[in-house]
């Protein structure tokens, strides 16, 4: 196991001997004869673990542990100590020393006080590197787009992330729910909380109340212990309820009352827990016309609809299909270990040409399919799926140049935002994300007419 050690005592022949059993182990250590060369040796590099003696001419082992702290958080100090001093190594505990040994030492137990701190701080730094990874995938730069519906969606998704409310996202299958919901909670004040994320379509209707809320024990056959439900989980963070439009009718009305009283009753149980969650809730059903029906309570579908954010289809957005193609190679080449630059112009006709019935959970799959399959750099037309292109009638006069298709694509969605919008150019540039001096400029270049 690799790691750096100092060993500050002013005993030559205690350190040579400690120093001499950590480098058997595999330990990179230095020695230090008193706290000044020791804090020399902490400004040159970091270590993870420091050996102090508590008993130093010039500074002492508080001191330097202080000092420690200050220049080099991250490293673990260990006080040395006799038997008689075991009242300054407790005081060393409470000004943050990680453990004390006492001389003589038992090596075995310092080579294992040693093992577990730097086992410890390899499983913080891997914890910090996932989470910085996590923060990265869902930060808002990867809710890639630029079409005026999918900038709303985003300007929308800023406003809400520091509320508590209740988001119902709706769109169909495909479009990126659960995205927009990692997305809601991880710019949100509890993103250092869970994210609990169930499908409801996925679980039996006599499993569902059981995993929502929790049982205790003997509530049914086969409870034989107690058993904490995702709203309980996911207390203090964010529960991410997809298809919440397959929830049985009697399940809705005990969600409501969470909704309402913020308190959770277990299956079987006669008190209820509190919990503080922020809900968010996904469905691919329209919601209003299963109210009509009877299929989804009306009351807990205002509860739900705070907030609704709906995604709009791949198909309605295809200006948004160049930079997700290019999101996706990206992140794929680091994941297949790939060297991909970009998509021939001919199957980028393809893929603007396409429905997209499975959206951009579709798009990212034909990506990854073609760039397994793809045997040069670019994305070529054969390395696409067949379905892509069967059936399709020739486009008329289509530039092959990468360029004119986006250029088409531009000019066409910025005229239906003028067309939408009439004479207030302002709002038009609100809603395409430019300024206003960039819109005139664009309507002169793409030669759109003054609408």
């Amino acid at each position: 196991m690799e790691g750096y050690i100092l060993i500050a005592d002013d005993e030559k022949t205690f350190r040579d001997t400690l120093a001499k059993v950590l480098i058997e182990e595999g330990y990179e250590v230095m020695t230090a004869p008193n706290g000044v060369v020791a804090l020399q040796e902490i400004s040159k590099q970091e270590f993870d673990v420091a050996f102090c003696d508590i008993r130093m001419p010039g500074i002492d082992g508080l001191q330097l542990l202080e000092e420690i702290r200050k220049v080099s958080p991250r490293t673990s100090v260990i006080i040395i100590t006799a038997y008689g001093s075991i009242e300054s190594a407790v005081q060393a505990l409470k000004r943050g020393a990680y453990d004390y040994i006492v001389k003589p030492l038992i090596f075995d137990e310092v080579l294992v006080k040693v093992k577990n701190i730097i086992g410890f701080q390899e499983l913080s730094r891997d914890y910090k590197r996932l989470r910085a990874e996590v923060e990265e995938r869902y930060d808002f730069r990867n809710i890639v787009g630029i079409s005026p519906k999918i900038c709303e969606v985003l300007n929308l998704v800023k406003k809400i992330t520091s509320t508590k409310s209740t988001v119902l996202i709706t769109g169909e299958s495909g479009t990126g729910k659960e995205l927009i919901a990692r997305a809601i909670h991880q710019n949100s004040p509890r993103k250092t909380e869970k994210f609990v994320p169930i499908n409801c379509a996925a679980i039996p209707d006599n499993l569902l109340e059981s995993e929502l809320f929790g049982h205790v024990k003997g509530a049914f056959t086969g409870a034989i212990s107690s058993k904490e439900g995702l709203f309980k989980i996911a207390d203090k963070g964010t529960l991410f309820l997809d298809e919440v439009g397959e929830l049985p009718l009697s399940l809705q009305v005990k969600l409501l009352r969470v909704i309402e009283d913020g308190e959770v009753l277990p299956l079987g149980g006669v008190k209820t827990i509190k919990t503080d969650i922020r809900l968010i809730a996904a469905t691919t059903r329209n919601l209003s016309k299963e109210v009509e029906k009877g299929n989804f309570r009306e009351e807990l579908y205002y509860r739900l609809n705070v907030v609704e954010i709906a995604l709009p289809p791949l198909r309605e957005r295809k200006e948004d299909i160049p930079p997700l193609v290019n999101h996706f190679v990206n992140r794929l080449n680091m994941e297949l270990r790939k060297s991909v630059s970009g998509v021939d112009p001919q199957a980028m006709r393809i893929l603007l040409s396409y429905s997209w019935k499975g959206n951009v959970r579709e798009l990212r799959n034909v990506i990854e399919r073609a760039m397994i399959l793809c045997e040069g750099d670019i994305i070529m037309p054969f390395d696409l799926p067949s379905p892509l292109s069967v059936g399709k009638e020739p486009i008329e006069k289509e530039e092959d140049n990468l360029k004119e298709i986006l250029r088409k694509y531009e000019r066409e969605h910025i005229i239906k935002v003028l067309e939408k919008t009439g004479p207030d150019k302002k709002e038009a540039a609100r809603l395409l994300g430019l300024s206003l001096s960039s819109l005139y400029r664009k309507i002169e270049e793409l030669s759109i007419p003054w609408i």
